[in-house]
Parts: structure tokens; C-alpha cells; sequence
């Protein structure tokens, strides 16, 4: 008898950042495969309209905003009508009245590490807002069948926290393509770098969000470091939507008085990320804490060097194909940005060369038969 597996993929599409691309990306990869079991997709109106898939695959209508109220009411109804045999909950937003088999994949602890500053919300609100949110990922975490995490740093952090069993944790790595950054048409190399003002210019890189724990403030006093240093003008260029949290950033950008030295671009597309990454110096990731660390692999992947926080995600994700520094400390990062600064032309390029070499082992479709031998396995426990 065919099994049936329902993925809950409204977090699909770019928009919704990492979880959005590792959706996308699941689906696609286990369409390829061409598996012998019926996969039923929950989406949302605006990729509903938008998607195809091959004859053993179902779409379904759910219209409900994550980390919503409805979302928890009324999704165990649709998916019920399903009558699904395995759920995959590719984000730790379960429905606690979902009471079928189900899998879900926990990309990172980040939010149990934070404090207020990563909310907008009142004190009052935050705490209120809090509570649901431990409730739901702590139900996710110890009903699952099976959990998947895209790291060993993630599953040690969920044994440890929730004292639950290594067994049930699969880890299966995210991948990156080689040729992810070859333009998709659009304005040329000079034009795009003429439009950010950034043509002919040096310069750091970073591309994501501005969560607290991203840890940019730190990066910024390296950057006003290193220029006070009269090695030449070097800034500090950053991509990402705009938001409170940018906001917040350029305050302390001003407090620091390092805004000559800082670039804040905002939302840039794919075919422009492209030739961001190609021209800088490097990428700079001064996170304090993440699930794996993609940025990282796609700035190798387009030949530029990675300068890293030394916690144990990225160490084991990018091994030693990065240089790393003390996240808590601007003048550890001010000594990576000079190794790069002050690197020659032929240690650079057999760094470079090295890291393409190694990212070879991330693969989405690695990630995706890594996640159906979890669906078969719970499925044949159950």
C-alpha cells in the first residue's frame, strides 16, 4: 500500500528566508527522486497558484499565517481530511491538536537563548508571546517520531535541553550549489556596482538579518578599527530587509560614530547578490549562535574568503576553511579582517580553491534522501 506524506511547506519561498529556501529546495529535491510514495504539499494562495508537480503529488489550499492562533485551530483539520500516514513539519510550528504521526525539523535553539532585545514587543506582551512559543516547540520537540536538525550542534543542544534521546535525532546537512550565484539576467557586474555606490570600492560583506544575536554591532567597532589604522578605506557592507532591527543598528552605527565605514544596502535581489559576494574582501559572520550557517558556504562558493565566530556550528560546518575569531571581541575581529587586508594573492587563492573544493559535500540532494530514509524509518516504526 502506497504511504501517504504531507508536508506543511507555507513557509515556502525566499521570503520567508532560510526555512523558505530549505522548503523549496526540500520539495524539489524529493520530486527528483522520483519516490514511490504520495507526497501531499499544504501551501499557501500565492505559491498554491504558482507550483506544478508530477502525478503522485497533491497540492492543498491552507491559508493560514504561521505562528498563528488559526494556525493551530484549523490546520489538524485540513491535514485530517488528508488522512496522511506521516506529517513533516519542516519548522517547530506544530499544532498542538495535531495528534497523528509526524516529523519535524528544529533548525536551531536561537530563540531559547534569547533575552528582550530580539523583540519588539512591550515587556508584558514579550513574556506572553514567550510562553506559547516554549509550549509549542517543547510539544513539537517530544512528540515528533523523529526530529531532523541540520547540524550535530543543534541535535547536542536539543539532547541536552529537553534530555531526550539521540536516537530520535537525525542530522542531515543543508546543502549549497556551486553555480548558485551565476547571474539570472538583470542589470551587468559594473551596472549593479555603480548602483550600491560600491564600484571600485573595498569592502567586508555580510548578508541576513539584524537579530541581536547576529552580533553585527561587533563587526562595526572592528570596521572602525581598522580604518583608524590608515590601511585604506575599508567598509562594512550589509544586505538584508529593512526592518526594526536595522533600525536599531544604525543608532548604535551613529553611537559608534562608524557611519563613513558601514553600508547598509537593504533587500538586494539574487542576480545582484551575486556580484556583492564576488567583489568583497571577504563575508563576515560574527553570529553568536545559528543551526548551520549557509551565508558561509554560498561566499565560498562564489570564491571569496569566510571570517567566522568561533562556536562550535560554524567550526563544524566550515572546518578549516575559515578564519575565526573571538565574536565577543571587536580587536579579534579587527585581526581577521587584517590577515585578509595584508593576504597575498597566491595564499588567498589556494584558500579560495580549498573551500570550493570541500563545500562539494553540501548537497541539497543529499539533505532531501537523508530526509526520506527518516520519513521510511518512522514509518516502518509505526
Amino acid at each position: 500500500m502506497v504511504k501517504k506524506i504531507l508536508i506543511d511547506a507555507r513557509m515556502y519561498g525566499l521570503e520567508n528566508a532560510g526555512i523558505g529556501r530549505y522548503i523549496i529546495n526540500l520539495i524539489e529535491e524529493l520530486k527528483n527522486l522520483g519516490t514511490e510514495e504520495q507526497f501531499i504539499v499544504l501551501l499557501r494562495k500565492k505559491y498554491f497558484e504558482e507550483l506544478n508537480f508530477p502525478e503522485n503529488w497533491k497540492k492543498v489550499l491552507a491559508e493560514f499565517r504561521h505562528y498563528s492562533l488559526i494556525e493551530q485551530i484549523s490546520l489538524p483539520g485540513i491535514i485530517s481530511k488528508e488522512k496522511p500516514d506521516l506529517v513533516h513539519f519542516p519548522h517547530f510550528n506544530v499544532p498542538i491538536f495535531w495528534g497523528g504521526n509526524f516529523v519535524v525539523t528544529i533548525h536551531d535553539m536561537t530563540m531559547h537563548k534569547q533575552g528582550t532585545s530580539a523583540s519588539t514587543l512591550p515587556l508584558p506582551f514579550y513574556y506572553l508571546k514567550r510562553f506559547p512559543y516554549k509550549l509549542v516547540f517543547a510539544d513539537a520537540v517530544t512528540r515528533s517520531k523523529g526530529i531532523i536538525v541540520p547540524s550535530q550542534a543543534v541535535k547536542d543542544e536539543l539532547v541536552k535541553h529537553y534530555k531526550i534521546s539521540g536516537d530520535k535525532i537525525a542530522v542531515t546537512y543543508e546543502g549549497v550549489k556551486i553555480d548558485f550565484l551565476k547571474a539570472r539576467g538583470g542589470a551587468g557586474e559594473l551596472e549593479v556596482m555603480s548602483n550600491y555606490g560600491l564600484a571600485n570600492k573595498s569592502y567586508f560583506f555580510y548578508v541576513g538579518n539584524a537579530y541581536p544575536h547576529k552580533n553585527l554591532s561587533k563587526a562595526i567597532e572592528a570596521i572602525s578599527l581598522l580604518n583608524k589604522e590608515n590601511v585604506g578605506k575599508v567598509l562594512f557592507v550589509m544586505a538584508g530587509s529593512r526592518d526594526i532591527f536595522i533600525d536599531r543598528l544604525e543608532k548604535e552605527i551613529d553611537k559608534l560614530k562608524a557611519g563613513e565605514f558601514v553600508k547598509i544596502l537593504g533587500y538586494v535581489s539574487d542576480n545582484d547578490l551575486a556580484f556583492l559576494y564576488k567583489n568583497a574582501k571577504a563575508f563576515v559572520y560574527p553570529s553568536l549562535a545559528e543551526g548551520f550557517g549557509l551565508q558561509g558556504l554560498e561566499a565560498m562558493a562564489a570564491r571569496i574568503l569566510v571570517l567566522a565566530s568561533d562556536i562550535p556550528v560554524f567550526k563544524e560546518i566550515y572546518q578549516d576553511n575559515a578564519l575565526y575569531f573571538d565574536p565577543n571581541d571587536p580587536h579579534s575581529i579587527l585581526e581577521a579582517m587584517k590577515k585578509v587586508v595584508k593576504n597575498n594573492h597566491v595564499e588567498r587563492e589556494e584558500r579560495i580553491s580549498k573551500a570550493r573544493e570541500f563545500i562539494k559535500r553540501y548537497s541539497w540532494t543529499k539533505m532531501a534522501e537523508g530526509t526520506l530514509r527518516v520519513y521510511r524509518e518512522v514509518l516502518n516504526r509505526t
